[in-house]
């Protein structure tokens, strides 16, 4: 094997060691949030500060999210959320946004800049789970196309610098 393909296949495992960490990453949130009960007011309420400082300040939050590969295949993806506004309108709340694609597997690491962000609307929502026992977690799904569900920002990662890419 010659060494440039000896560092593509590198490359290309890099890829999915970061997949797989995203994955793990996704479910240990997903599981954090269920068995605290959070509930779609205190997300929504989460949101509204995201809008105020992403106003103020420009701040852009990290989010991982699920994305619908083929008609079985869900992975993980990785970006950076610019949420410009969260709207009340007939008892749903949805959140108006940029989303900066930052990982996905198809692409690997993605560069700001390298790829413009994307407009997107999520909805904010109260999901009931039947395992063992009957409770609710709240939910964030992408509402403006299909495919990207399961929407984790995370309000301890946080940059300021990403901006002049939202737009």
């Amino acid at each position: 094997m010659d060494a440039s393909s000896l560092i593509a296949e590198y490359r290309r495992w890099l890829v999915f060691q970061r997949q797989e960490q995203l994955s793990q990453e996704h479910r240990g949130a997903s599981e954090r949030m269920a068995k605290a009960g959070v509930a779609s007011n205190r997300v929504v309420e989460a949101y509204r500060s995201m809008a105020d400082k992403g106003s103020r300040e420009g701040a852009c939050y990290r989010a991982l999210f699920m994305r619908q590969r083929g008609s079985d295949d869900v992975l993980p993806c990785e970006g950076w959320l610019f949420v410009r506004r969260v709207l009340a309108e007939g008892g749903m709340t949805r959140v108006r946004a940029h989303l900066l694609e930052t990982f996905t597997l198809e692409d690997g690491i993605i560069e700001p800049g390298d790829k413009p962000a994307t407009k997107i609307t999520l909805e904010i929502y109260d999901e009931l789970k039947v395992e063992r026992s009957m409770s609710t977690v709240s939910r964030v799904d992408r509402i403006d196309a299909r495919g990207d569900t399961h929407f984790i920002t995370l309000l301890d990662a946080v940059r300021g610098d990403l901006r002049k890419y939202m737009t």
